[in-house]
């Protein structure tokens, strides 16, 4: 086997493809990881404690680029932050019970720290195949200085997540709108609208969230809500929504415990119905388990939009220069437009292969807990819709699979091993 990489690397020598300056091929040791964020860092951390090692690309200048560069500056964990560690590492005690934006991505870098985790920043995957002739997989990537370099590997670990890229909503008009239309991964603090009339389009948690933001900086928000939701206090009993709904599930059926969370939740807010938030037919529960739409956790939205200080409105008809048509007729102007419309996956564009991702929504396409194996070596984390419980959940599953791989053909001495391993003078 030694002799036949030496052949393709001889050849490859000559390549005057690859001779060229800025093309540079790199065979890897182990497994690679395309993405930094949580869910990149969990599995490398778990590989290591296996003493696999590991490269990790990824595309921005930091890990957690999400986090550390798209989101807005009041964001905290929505869920406590024992149900957010990753594998090996608890969050430091004095952190509060919901971590903040800063308080997370010093908890990854000093994860990343522990775990000895370098990726290679500024390296974009733009094309990945496996080879079935050679029984690699060739990883494509272009750096900010356009160079080009192939990584050629046994293992792939997709892990760039659900949240890769913004979705943009194609709004009737969009282009004739005047003012600043922005999407949320751009949006910091509502100190840059001040007195000005926003209108945010989604009502997730981020779009929620950002009216929350802007009430608190004097801003005037509206709320798009076109589609029903499910709206949950953060807390129930003394105890997070969260937290108390997975103890309950392990004693009562799904069906049930969304009763319970409905009936505590309209003695908690009321009938939200009457806000303009309609729920769903499906409990907040059952309705995650099958769609993966998270219910909302409310951290005082809900009240300004009782008091009026945030406006419910419904779909959006089309948008003219300074004012947009909403689907019941109204007309209203606004200085800017927020849109909190989320984030798709992005593997479509880069992995070039048919059995394991969906085309249509970049997903396994076999869904929780089987979602994490493909063939020929291929591997997702972070594709749960389960948070970052989740992807560690799968991390550790991708771990202990690629060892009994490593492990089982070092063991006989495969092709694997002596591709992979390093090799004794002796």
């Amino acid at each position: 086997m030694e002799d036949w990489l030496r052949e393709i690397e001889g050849k490859e020598a000559h390549d005057p493809l690859l001779m060229n300056q800025n093309k540079w091929r790199v065979w890897v040791h182990g497994p690679v990881i395309v993405g930094a964020g949580p869910s990149g860092l969990a599995v490398a951390a778990c590989l290591r404690e296996k003493s696999v090692p590991s490269v990790i690309l990824e595309r921005s200048n930091c890990i957690a680029s999400l986090w550390q560069l798209k989101t807005y500056d009041r964001l905290r964990l929505h869920l406590p932050k024992q149900f957010c560690e990753l594998p090996f590492m608890p969050f430091p005690s004095h952190f509060p019970t919901y971590p903040s934006k800063q308080q997370f991505v010093e908890y990854l870098e000093n994860y990343a720290q522990r775990f000895g985790i370098r990726p290679r920043f500024n390296e974009t995957v733009h094309h990945a195949h496996f080879d079935s002739t050679i029984g690699f997989w060739r990883v494509k990537t272009l750096s900010k200085m356009d160079k080009t370099t192939e990584y050629m590997c046994r293992c792939l670990i997709v892990a760039t997540g659900e949240n890769a890229e913004a979705v943009l909503p194609d709004i009737p008009g969009i282009h004739d709108f005047a003012n600043p239309i922005r999407h949320t991964s751009f949006y910091k603090t509502g100190e840059h609208f001040r007195g000005k009339r926003v209108l945010v389009v989604g009502c997730g948690n981020s779009g929620m969230e950002v009216c929350l933001d802007l009430c608190n900086h004097n801003a005037t928000p509206s709320l798009v809500v076109r589609d029903t939701v499910h709206v949950l206090p953060r807390e129930m009993l003394g105890k997070s929504t969260f937290g108390l709904s997975m103890w309950l599930l392990k004693w009562f059926p799904m069906r049930l415990v969304d009763r319970f969370l409905l009936m505590v939740s309209w003695l908690m807010l009321g009938d939200t119905s009457e806000l303009g938030l309609d729920r769903p037919r499906l409990g907040p529960l059952e309705l995650k388990n099958l769609s993966g739409k998270t219910p909302v956790l409310d951290v005082g939205t809900l009240a300004k939009i009782k008091g009026g200080d945030i406006k419910v409105r419904p779909g959006i008809k089309r948008l003219k220069r300074h004012t947009v048509e909403f689907v019941d007729g109204r007309t209203e102007n606004y200085d800017a437009i927020i849109l909190a419309t989320g984030y798709k996956s992005n593997v479509p564009y880069w992995l070039k292969e048919e059995d394991m991702f969906s085309k249509e929504d970049g997903y396994p396409r076999r869904p929780f807990p089987n979602g994490w194996k493909g063939i020929n070596g291929l591997y997702a984390v972070g594709f749960t819709k389960k948070g970052l419980l989740g992807a560690s959940m799968d991390a550790k599953r991708i771990a202990e699979d690629i060892e009994r791989c490593w492990g089982a053909e070092a063991n006989h001495r495969t092709v694997f091993a002596r591709s992979h391993l390093p090799q004794s003078n002796s």
